[in-house]
């Protein structure tokens, strides 16, 4: 459905009227497309105190040449060497000066480092970072977006530096990602970055599967769509279209793991949980028939076919399982104790599995936590909480399917290797759970 708000505000009286009334004022996100694939402008390069970063020749193959405009269409702060609480006056002098100026959907980067167990100074002064990042992407507006990337080495966080800099990341805001320094090799071709890889997205019929399907055959996968059988006719539709295969199969089957690998004997290389299902009610009327169904396609099925596909070695090494969950599951949401808990544990699965399935079988593990996207489910919600749904986050609109998908195909990426155990929020930079 249309958000006819966001449309209405980018006239001369939508603009009149909500600077008077004090509405949101939405700015229309600038995403990727072929024809537009980087950023309109330069890029500012800024350093709050020293680094051993060098993140320079990374950057500058990010797409973005240097600003010389004034209105740096992103702004990257080098704040990694801040080790203690004055060196923090130095991210306040870097950006105070050059903030307003960034274009709309823009970009603020900043750079810092791990906190140190073993100097609570430097962990303090940087676990400041992620307050300022948070504060600062919620103030910002016109469509620009604020992120930190804690990181050690730049090259290892290429893949990452270059989607947080680019309009794939247009609905990506608020958020601490980190970097290890795993070892990962450059793609061939960045603009077709998993050519010669098979993927496999469940509940790609439709809706947000459908779009990650896309994008991940548009950089170079070949797709398995995977769905429930009643909806084989729109999987092997999308399929067709996209020059990959259909699935159909019911993904909380006890041999669904199996029925995987056996389908593809080359094995796998990226493997993304989408399939979901909701069945809300509050709690003190929701008996066990909408307790359990959730809890099962959205939480059980992942685990047992994600333990079914490592133990088979139908994943390959330098493969990437990424799992959606929600920020429902981050900071709750009436009435959706059976969706929420099953997105928790997503989050839980992320973290205990990330550092076990690298270290054992060469794949990383990483999931996606989308707010409040435009899809035909949100479409069906009532008028008002669905415009509250829309406008509670700093970008005061609603995400797309392809928001979630540009996400998703980072995660997926062969250069992302250093990239595990992460938690992406897609939602705009929510105000709940944020």
């Amino acid at each position: 459905m249309a958000d006819r708000y966001l449309s209405f505000t980018g006239t001369a009286p939508g603009r009149f009227l909500t600077r008077r009334l004090g509405l949101p004022r939405p700015t229309a996100l600038k995403r990727f497309s072929p024809e537009r694939p980087v950023l309109d402008g330069g890029l500012l390069h800024l350093t709050a105190g020293p680094s051993a970063l060098d993140p320079a020749p990374v950057l500058a193959r990010a797409g973005l040449g240097e600003d010389t405009t004034g209105r740096p269409a992103a702004v990257v702060l080098d704040a990694s060497g801040i080790r203690d609480v004055a060196g923090l006056a130095g991210v306040h002098a870097a950006l105070h000066p050059v903030v307003r100026s960034v274009a709309d959907s823009g970009r603020v980067v900043l750079l810092g480092a791990p906190p140190d167990a073993a100097d609570h100074h430097q962990a303090a002064a940087q676990q400041a970072l992620e307050g300022f990042t948070r504060s600062l992407g919620k103030e910002i507006g016109r469509g620009r977006t604020v992120n930190l990337v804690r990181l050690t080495d730049a090259a290892a966080a290429e893949s990452t530096l270059r989607f947080l800099l680019s309009p794939r990341s247009a609905y990506v805001s608020g958020q601490v990602i980190e970097v290890g320094d795993h070892e990962t090799a450059a793609p061939g071709d960045w603009n077709r970055p998993l050519a010669g890889r098979t993927a496999l997205v469940t509940g790609a019929a439709r809706g947000i599967g459908e779009a990650v399907a896309e994008t991940l055959a548009r950089d170079g996968a070949t797709v398995v769509v995977l769905d429930v059988p009643q909806a084989e006719h729109d999987a092997r539709r999308v399929a067709e279209r996209l020059g990959g295969t259909a699935l159909p199969l019911d993904i909380t089957s006890a041999g669904a793991g199996a029925r995987i690998a056996e389908a593809l004997p080359d094995g796998l290389d990226v493997l993304v949980h989408n399939a979901g299902i909701t069945r809300d009610r509050r709690l003190v009327n929701m008996p066990a028939d909408r307790w359990s169904p959730v809890l099962d396609v959205n939480l059980a099925s992942v685990l047992r076919t994600t333990d079914a596909l490592l133990a088979a070695g139908a994943l390959k090494r330098g493969g990437r399982i990424v799992a959606t969950a929600s920020i429902a599951g981050i900071a709750g949401n009436a009435g959706q104790t059976n969706y929420a808990a099953s997105k928790a544990g997503i989050i839980g699965l992320v973290r205990s599995l990330a550092p076990r399935a690298l270290d054992g079988h060469g794949v990383t593990v990483n999931a996606v936590a989308p707010g409040f996207i435009e899809t035909r489910m949100t479409a069906a919600v009532p008028l008002l909480i669905r415009e509250a749904g829309r406008r509670m986050n700093s970008l005061a609109q609603g995400g797309l399917p392809a928001d979630v998908a540009e996400t998703i195909a980072w995660l997926a990426h062969p250069a992302s290797g250093a990239v595990n155990g992460q938690v992406v929020r897609v939602c705009g930079q929510s105000l709940l759970g944020a």
